[in-house]
């Protein structure tokens, strides 16, 4: 099952850029941009392909930068830089699948951002890169009964207590609706580690919210 997460928004429907996020379920409450944040998003004049191919996926790369940092001025930084080295390489996308090498780029922005923070702060390796485990049977009972109970909030805070990379996969599947081989694509994992990563996030995901999941 896919499309069942709730994305992030920009903060305003039309955003910086006057494309509107679409998902039915992140209407009329997205979050507010935060004091301080990074500058609006890039809309060069002159590059028509750029706003055709790569605007309608600006609120998809904000929401994927936003559950990969858990902070909102984290996520407008990444999306910007990602947005930016996307225009800037609108000349290496090929055919049309212009969403994964998009969020492939936000993955990389983010990876980015995250070592220079730990250059700022010296710590030990992230405590959430979690062992891989073997697939779970699971469904999405748990983000379903959670949307309907209008739970939003709740939801959205458990999917980021959720530790990478399963965080990641279960954003790329269930939030974007990617396929597992363009999420292998962009995470360089094989499919099979995407599946498990997938299962078992999603497996996580329902004991944080103590949610009972009905096997698939």
């Amino acid at each position: 099952m896919s499309g069942r997460l709730l994305p992030f928004r920009r903060a305003s429907a039309a955003g910086p850029t006057g494309v509107a996020g679409t998902h039915p379920a992140a209407r009329g409450s997205p979050p507010a941009r935060p004091a301080g944040a990074a500058a609006p998003y890039p809309r060069p004049s002159g590059a028509p392909r750029f706003r055709e191919l790569v605007e309608p996926h600006i609120d998809a790369a904000y929401s994927l930068a936003r559950y990969l940092a858990r902070g909102d001025a984290a996520a407008e930084d990444i999306a910007q830089e990602a947005l930016l080295k996307a225009f800037r390489n609108l000349g290496s996308l090929r055919g049309e699948a212009v969403r994964p090498w998009l969020l492939a780029i936000v993955r990389n922005a983010y990876f980015d951002w995250r070592r220079r923070e730990s250059d700022r702060v010296v710590t030990g390796p992230a405590a959430d890169m979690a062992l891989e485990q073997a697939p779970d049977e699971a469904s999405g009972s748990a983000e379903d009964g959670l949307i309907r109970a209008g739970d939003v909030a709740a939801l959205r805070a458990a999917i980021e207590d959720v530790p990478e990379p399963f965080r990641e996969a279960l954003v790329l599947r269930d939030l974007e609706e990617l396929s597992y081989r363009d999420i292998a694509g962009i995470t360089g994992a094989p499919m099979g580690t995407v599946m498990s990563r997938i299962a078992r996030a999603r497996r996580m995901l329902a004991e944080r919210m103590g949610v009972t999941e009905a096997t698939a």
